[in-house]
């Protein structure tokens, strides 16, 4: 295994696909979530995970030798970035290739001298939630649009400080 990272336009086919991807895990994951909130809820939820590609201004694809088999993508957030739409092929989870993505992303936010890193979940992603925890991200109350998402889960990395350990 060989774990690369190449960094693409948010449009790039092989990105649009990852996206696909992701949704349709999601979807299957929260439907009883979604089905049990109103249709003024649904639409808060919708509006709010919708990322309208101008936001984007890092886009990067993590791939096994020519394979891609994940995404992430970074948007401005204040003097911060949001970590957006991180995600990794089932069939290549476990082999390092979420921790690449984030440290990539956080390596490309120091360069611009973010204040921190931000990003949603939801609640049953608990592997993901573990990984965020273990990079040093810390729970926070939810911003922005995501107030609306009864079943998300905020998080924040301070990039003021030096991380120790965490680059593995």
């Amino acid at each position: 295994m060989s774990l690369t990272i190449e960094w693409v336009e948010w449009l790039d086919p092989r990105a649009v696909q990852q996206r696909a991807a992701m949704n349709v895990e999601t979807t299957a994951m929260y439907a009883d979530r979604q089905e049990a909130l109103d249709d003024a809820g649904r639409a808060a939820v919708n509006a709010a995970l919708t990322v309208p590609p101008s936001d984007i201004t890092h886009t990067l694809l993590v791939l096994d030798d020519d394979v891609v088999i994940g995404h992430a993508a970074l948007r401005p957030f204040g003097k911060s970035f949001e970590v957006k739409k991180v995600f990794v092929d089932s069939a290549h989870r476990g082999k390092g290739a979420a921790r690449r993505l984030m440290n990539e992303l956080e390596g490309a936010a120091r360069e611009t001298k973010a204040a921190s890193l931000v990003l949603q979940t939801g609640h049953v992603q608990v592997p993901a939630m573990a990984l965020y925890e273990s990079l040093g991200y810390e729970r926070i109350d939810a911003f922005g649009a995501y107030a609306a998402i009864p079943f998300g889960i905020c998080y924040e990395k301070n990039l003021s400080t030096v991380q120790v350990g965490n680059l593995s």
